[in-house]
């Protein structure tokens, strides 16, 4: 069963991706001869007024074949000798090709808002997360040492020999960054009674939370009744948060701190079985996290992604001719790189793991 969910999850958010870019296709004209659900032999198929719908072997994601996309090789091509050039995805303007990509990217963070917005208002609450006032220090702590007191509000906290900061809006922000520095020095810049202070604190091992700690708490989280006209809005709000969390982290790999803490399909198969013990909500929260993460990690401007397609096409806006060929099969082929390093990275990290 477990399986079967973590089969459903990937192609539940792959698929709203693709379809996302079905729709805007069609918007503009674009044809579309497929779009498969699975990749590999066809199973089951149906034809529509002019694009085939199919039910492919692999349950492994999908794609949509468009007239004039040239930059997938693995799905089915489309024959455009026959078709106008404005039936085509090279033959439209560029902002129109511009939207056709992005709208993979909006269906994946629209699926995730309805998502969450369903568990919460099946829930019934939601918790909002509190401020950076802190509401007790443990004395003999590090922060206690370090001087922070009751009420003083944290307004930015920084790593400065990795050189990475944030300016936390909740403590769930601070918990995020401090995630895998375990004993690192921090630099805590701090108000008390409208004046600024900083002050250096260095995390301490907790046995009971199994976790580094300085020896701060919040105030309580403020539960919120729920029903179907603010359901959204703690949505937005908790996505907010998670995407918060999604450029920290991005941050840091950039800089090559935190790869240690990649996880590809390996951790998120085990993930997926730790989410279906909890519960179908927090399974479906699953879905919804993962579905953003994969909205977002599209948006980056690598050629092979969206986002770099995008970026390409404002370049040859701006340049008023395309690129070369032979330019942007090396971006491509430059990204492919990236992304594959990543990937092996998190698989090791994940096989480590289990081990």
């Amino acid at each position: 069963m477990v399986f079967i969910l973590f089969i459903l999850l990937f192609s539940a958010i792959i698929i709203i991706h693709e379809f996302g870019h079905l729709i805007a296709a069609k918007i503009f004209g674009v044809y579309c001869s497929e779009f498969s659900m699975g990749m590999g032999p066809k199973l089951l198929s149906y034809q529509g007024k002019e694009t085939m719908y199919s039910l492919r072997l692999l349950p492994l994601g999908g794609f949509v074949a468009m007239a004039g996309d040239t930059d997938n090789e693995l799905e089915t091509k489309v024959d455009i000798s026959n078709l106008p050039p404005e039936r085509t995805l090279i033959g439209i303007a560029k902002w129109k090709r511009a939207i056709i990509m992005l709208a993979g990217i909006f269906m994946n963070i629209l699926l995730a808002l309805v998502i969450v917005a369903m568990v919460i208002l099946h829930s019934g609450s939601y918790g909002v997360s509190p401020d950076t006032t802190i509401a007790k220090v443990s004395e003999g702590m590090p922060a206690y040492e370090a001087g922070l007191r009751e009420d003083d509000k944290i307004i930015k906290v920084a790593y400065d020999d990795l050189n990475i900061s944030i300016e936390p809006k909740t403590f769930d922000d601070i918990n995020a960054f401090m995630y895998g520095h375990d004993d690192s020095e921090m630099t805590i810049t701090y108000l008390r009674d409208n004046e600024t202070y900083e002050t250096k604190v260095i995390p301490q091992y907790d046995e009971a939370s199994e976790r580094y700690v300085i020896g701060i708490n919040s105030y309580a989280i403020r539960y919120e009744k729920v029903n179907i006209f603010n359901c959204f809005i703690y949505a937005v709000d908790y996505l907010s948060y998670v995407t918060r969390t999604i450029f920290m982290s991005l941050a840091q790999i950039i800089r090559g701190i935190g790869l240690e803490n990649l996880s590809g399909p390996v951790g998120i198969y085990e993930a997926t079985s730790q989410a279906v013990d909890m519960g179908m909500s927090t399974y479906f929260l699953m879905i919804a996290v993962l579905s953003l993460n994969v909205g977002i990690f599209n948006a980056l401007p690598l050629p092979i992604l969206d986002g770099g397609r995008v970026l390409i096409l404002i370049i040859e806006a701006i340049i008023r001719r395309p690129l070369s060929t032979k330019a942007i099969n090396i971006l491509m082929y430059g990204s492919l790189a990236v992304i594959l390093t990543l990937f092996v990275i998190a698989t090791y990290q994940d096989v480590l793991r289990l081990f």
